[in-house]
């Protein structure tokens, strides 16, 4: 069953445990943002988007970013996705444009899933070319954060690493769709959802591990080599969702890997966008790394450490400025 560890995104963040079933006390395990902690259990479509370029390797710090204040009303928010897009789709791969646009637009998906009362003004001041995107982004955000339930009241016992780099996580992504036939978005998307493509460091309550969330009973199953490592975990991810009946039925093989229709539908939608244009992966590799809690989202950056969980409250009156 799963446990407690969690967004995302990936994405607050949604640590989800793998292929475990939805279990009640799941919810605290999701409040993060990027991640999901998915507890996976051995269990017993969609096609994939098209390939994306790889991205090159950064000269620069992308955690070092931090991200922008939220728009304060639906056309500034309208303003800030059209911005953020439209800065990913031009600018090259590895610069810190595109990083700083990245985390853009996470803060703005983020506020407009959060604010469905502001769709109509939203969509109807953006680009039409952008509407679909930015509807897709609200649902998976919806989504997830229906998946974690209530706010947390304490804060977790996580410590914030900088993920692999961009090339190196979609070069396994696609080793692993070339081995195991799973289209490379799926896998990009459930470690974006399980632990922001590997930043999140802590296990489950029920003792999920590593960037793509297994228990070690599954890993067992499905794993070889260390379970923290990003390679091995994305390809223990490929053989369970194989088991499951990917590539045929991805969604089956992803509800084996979180059983929740939620989380299938989650996931999928960003396997979608994140495959939408070449430029997509890089800007969700750029997201950061919020938990939703009772204090409201609180961002968690790289080098963020805690060894046990502490009341929220707690938390908030010794770091009042986040």
């Amino acid at each position: 069953m799963r446990r407690r560890l969690i967004s995302g995104i990936l994405l607050g963040a949604v640590l989800v445990a793998a292929a475990c079933g939805g279990s009640d006390d799941a919810a605290d395990d999701r409040r993060g943002d990027g991640p999901t902690t998915t507890t996976t259990e051995a269990a017993p479509t969609t096609e994939a988007p098209p390939t994306t370029a790889p991205p090159t390797t950064a000269p620069f710090d992308p955690d070092a970013l931090r991200p922008p204040a939220p728009a304060g009303d639906p056309a500034a928010l309208a303003a800030q996705i059209a911005e953020a897009e439209a800065t990913i789709r031009r600018a090259a791969v590895g610069t810190p444009d595109l990083a700083a646009a990245g985390l853009e637009q996470q803060v703005a998906y983020r506020q407009l899933g959060d604010h469905p009362d502001w769709d109509a003004a939203v969509l109807a001041a953006l680009p039409p070319e952008l509407r679909p995107a930015a509807e897709t982004h609200a649902a998976a955000r919806r989504d997830l954060r229906a998946l974690t339930g209530e706010p947390s009241t304490e804060m977790p016992a996580w410590r914030l690493v900088a993920p692999a780099a961009a090339g190196d996580l979609l070069a396994w992504y696609h080793e692993a769709e070339a081995e195991f036939g799973v289209p490379w978005t799926y896998l990009a998307a459930i470690n974006l959802v399980e632990t922001g493509m590997g930043r999140i460091r802590g296990a489950s309550t029920a003792g999920a591990q590593g960037p793509m969330q297994f228990l070690p009973s599954t890993w067992a199953a499905y794993g070889e080599g260390d379970i923290n490592d990003p390679r091995e975990a994305i390809r223990a991810a490929a053989r369970l969702l194989v088991a499951n009946g990917a590539p045929g039925d991805m969604e089956a093989a992803v509800f084996a890997y979180n059983h929740d229709t939620r989380y299938v539908d989650a996931v999928t939608r960003y396997a979608g966008l994140i495959g939408e244009h070449p430029n997509a992966y890089a800007g969700f590799h750029a997201w950061g790394v919020w938990y939703w809690t009772t204090a409201g989202d609180i961002y968690l950056p790289v080098g963020w450490e805690a060894s046990e969980r502490v009341p929220v409250d707690q938390y908030v009156a010794a770091h009042p400025g986040g």
